[in-house]
């Protein structure tokens, strides 16, 4: 057995506590020191060899920083990295092949990023080996037998070069300074650039400067630099975040062709739908987050990720959840009554600048959850400022949310802010966010509670979406508009954020509006869709919410693609372009899935 000591650098705070979790270890009041304070580091320093397991450091602990768990001895030989003492520890790494596109499937916190940074010769690899690091000759020799060997034998010798798409694009500004076409005919090495200007769209951000860019404007820059690059292994670590649906079928044909021309992909996605349509084969990540991460073999795309729904990996013969993941086929289309309806909007029409949008009238029901569908730029995010009541329309009458309290999260979230998540959520929220019923109902499954002490500032991605949500559903509401809340979040958050939507919006008889570009999260949470069209940037068409199947319809038809239902899982899946089943559901106009 090998057991696993891992304390939270940003959880632990040595100077706030009376270091309880050393004064009650048993083995220190022994003599033997399985627990002591570091100097150097200023922090306790657990010795996992000498550690009894026994627990008594983790519920002392007023921070709940520390996290100790037990592992087969066998894996110990597969240890590929450690971040420091008591740090997150990776066993094994995926296996990339030459000319297919290798889809890498976990939750945030296991190892995922980690994985890239090796494989791309960022990081090299210490086998855990803290003291006496290896050397390159060493870690070939610990992969040997395996196709890992000739690769990083190639890259230590600079025969093989790997770029990255960075999973983080905010920073991108910070580093690389200059407009969209400068940065990219620098970038361009393989002479793609108006191809892939064309292709992302980028031309009407030709002369922009990096500062000025949006998240996805980030995003899709990132992509096309990554793509114009001369390299024989091409890493995109979450390549679709803050991609409308359009945006994302573009990059995923880009990434296919990469690995037609016998390049070798890796795709790091929590979008189910863009890692099915992309990929040739998927390695599961599992284990602990922040403690430790375990990497699958390589299988079926298919089998893959129902493996990874069901919770069990045959291959492995692990369970890493104790529930599976299913996709129910949803009821019939529910029977409102009048005495349900909770917000009513007239036609409306509002012009910002050189782009007008125009609003059909609508009805929203409580205990409705409506999805809204459409590109970036097509003004969705406009239509949310017109029922807070942000802006005035231009023509028709305002909406009647005027009478009614609304709880909005915003788009674009951000980490400026003062204070630990504790004081975030009691001012952002209510006081009534640190309750026992709303800890248990949101804040533990979201992740959150972990989180309560540590600076907002301080958070990741992932955990400053999470909180952000929170904060939003803390609030005593009619209306909740919550705008991208699956950015940065892993496949399970992204499903129990769905959940968590869903049941507040029954329980509290209100109504909620997601904006969201994940197809499988609006087949878990909405009970009808919302459909934005036009020309993005210039003209809006808000359509009124209509029911989850008529509305996917409408919106996967403009789209060109169809969509099918997995026999194992009952997960939507895209349907191979101009395959037989895609041909015979756009011939019966069935497009998101047949009954």
């Amino acid at each position: 057995m090998v057991r696993i000591a891992v304390i939270d650098r940003d959880l632990c705070k040595p100077k706030e506590c009376s270091l309880e979790c050393i004064r009650f270890c048993p083995l220190v009041r022994t003599g033997t020191k399985a627990i002591e304070f570091d100097e150097a580091s200023g922090r306790p320093v657990i010795r996992e060899q000498l550690c009894l397991g026994c627990g008594i450091c983790i519920k002392k602990c007023p921070f709940k920083a520390i996290s100790i768990v037990n592992l087969p001895e066998e894996l110990e030989r597969y240890c590929v990295h450690r971040y420091g003492p008591n740090g997150f520890k990776l066993f094994r790494l995926p296996t990339p092949k030459e000319g297919k596109v290798l889809g890498i499937i976990g939750l945030n916190g296991v190892g995922k990023t980690t994985s890239l940074m090796i494989l791309s010769g960022k990081l090299q690899p210490n086998l855990g080996r803290l003291e006496e690091p290896p050397t390159w000759e060493e870690i070939i020799r610990f992969f040997r037998g395996s196709a890992l060997q000739n690769y990083f034998d190639a890259l230590s010798k600079g025969k093989l070069r790997a770029v990255l798409k960075p999973q983080h694009v905010n920073l991108l500004p910070k580093l690389i300074k200059g407009t969209v076409g400068k940065v990219l005919e620098v970038a361009d090495e393989r002479g793609l650039v108006d191809y892939v200007r064309d292709l992302l769209g980028l031309e009407a951000l030709w002369d922009r400067s990096l500062s000025n860019l949006s998240g996805g404007e980030l995003q899709r820059l990132a992509i096309a630099i990554t793509f114009c690059k001369d390299a024989h292994v091409y890493m995109f670590d979450e390549p679709s975040s803050f991609l409308d649906v359009y945006q994302r079928l573009k990059v995923a044909r880009i990434i296919r062709d990469l690995a037609k021309e016998g390049k070798t992909v890796i795709v790091v996605e929590h979008d189910l739908a863009m890692l099915d349509y992309v990929s040739d084969m998927v390695c599961v990540i599992y284990g602990e987050p922040g403690v430790y991460g375990i990497v699958s073999l390589p299988r079926g795309v298919g089998p893959g990720i129902n493996e990874y729904l069901d919770g069990y990996l045959p291959g492995e013969n692990m369970r890493i959840r104790s529930y599976s993941i299913s996709f129910n086929l949803r009821p019939l289309e529910r029977m409102w009554s009048p005495d349900e309806v909770l917000l009513t909007w007239s036609s409306m029409s509002k012009r910002l600048g050189g782009f007008q949008l125009i609003v059909e009238s609508g009805t929203v029901h409580k205990g409705e959850v409506i999805g809204v569908l459409g590109p970036n730029g097509i003004g969705k995010t406009t239509f949310m400022r017109l029922l807070i009541g942000e802006l005035e329309p231009d023509e028709g009458t305002p909406p009647v949310t005027r009478l009614l309290s609304l709880s909005y999260k915003p788009q674009y979230i951000s980490s400026d802010v003062e204070g630990t998540v504790r004081q975030f959520l009691e001012e952002r929220g209510s006081p009534d966010a640190l309750s026992s019923w709303f800890r248990s109902e949101v804040l533990r499954p979201l992740r959150v509670d972990k989180l309560l002490d540590r600076r907002v500032s301080e958070l990741s991605g992932g955990e400053l979406q999470a909180t952000y949500i929170a904060a939003c559903l803390a609030k005593t509401a009619d209306v909740y508009l919550i705008d991208e809340p699956m950015a940065y979040l892993d496949v399970e958050q992204r499903l129990e954020v769905s959940r968590i939507i869903r049941r507040l919006t029954q329980e509290r008889e209100v109504a909620a509006f997601v904006v969201e570009h994940d197809i499988l999260a609006h087949d878990f949470v909405a009970d009808s869709i919302m459909i934005f069209e036009g020309t993005p940037g210039f003209k809006g068409h808000a359509l009124p919410p209509m029911r989850l199947k008529d509305g996917m319809n409408v919106f996967l038809k403009n789209m060109g693609i169809t969509f099918r239902r997995d026999k194992r899982s009952g997960r939507p899946r895209v349907n191979k372009e101009d395959s037989y089943l895609d041909r015979y559901q756009k011939s019966i106009g069935e497009y998101y899935f047949i009954e």
